[in-house]
């Protein structure tokens, strides 16, 4: 991809805004915007009973709480298995003697470069959880296929659940 006149439009605290010019093959050069985002994790804790801890989490960007596996950002240069341990810990308070990886997903890659790590976390124990002091969170233990139909039916809307959920539905059987 051949791009030129990068420049930073705006500096945040979580992301930053670029503006570029992209070439688009014989359509020629074109402005174009990204939110630049330092990635993330996100880890689907499953217990032996086939079920799953989720977190209800306020989201101000929508105005509402949604129903979301376990996440955060990335720290520079940090590990995504350490990111995803450290996650699910505080906001769940579980320990998972393992994380499998599902894969990456891209949340919106029109716009957002964005990359999260989806982690399987197993062989769980309970310990206390310690959520960040803005984090709002609650949690729900339900059946894995609860949790997909869940998602099917809209009560889970989160596109990093949604893909975690149905890929460690592939995984597990």
């Amino acid at each position: 991809m051949e791009t030129r006149n990068r420049k930073t439009l705006f500096r945040g605290l979580v992301v930053d805004v670029e503006e570029m010019e992209v070439k688009f093959g014989a359509k020629g050069w074109h402005p174009y915007q990204v939110v630049r985002h330092p990635g993330g994790v996100g880890v689907l804790p499953l217990f032996e009973d086939g079920t799953v801890t989720l977190i209800r989490q306020l989201r101000p960007s929508i105005g509402s709480r949604l129903i979301e596996v376990p996440a955060g950002r990335l720290g520079p240069g940090e590990d995504p298995a350490a990111c995803g341990r450290r996650e699910l810990a505080e906001e769940t308070g579980l320990r998972a003697k393992s994380l499998s990886p599902l894969g990456i997903y891209h949340g919106s890659p029109g716009v957002f470069d964005e990359r999260i790590h989806l982690f399987l976390a197993t062989g769980l124990t309970q310990e206390e959880a310690n959520p960040e002091q803005y984090e709002e969170i609650g949690t729900i233990r339900v059946s894995l296929g609860e949790a997909r139909q869940m998602a099917v039916r809209g009560e889970i809307t989160d596109g990093k659940t949604i893909t975690a959920l149905f890929r460690a539905g592939v995984m597990t059987g």
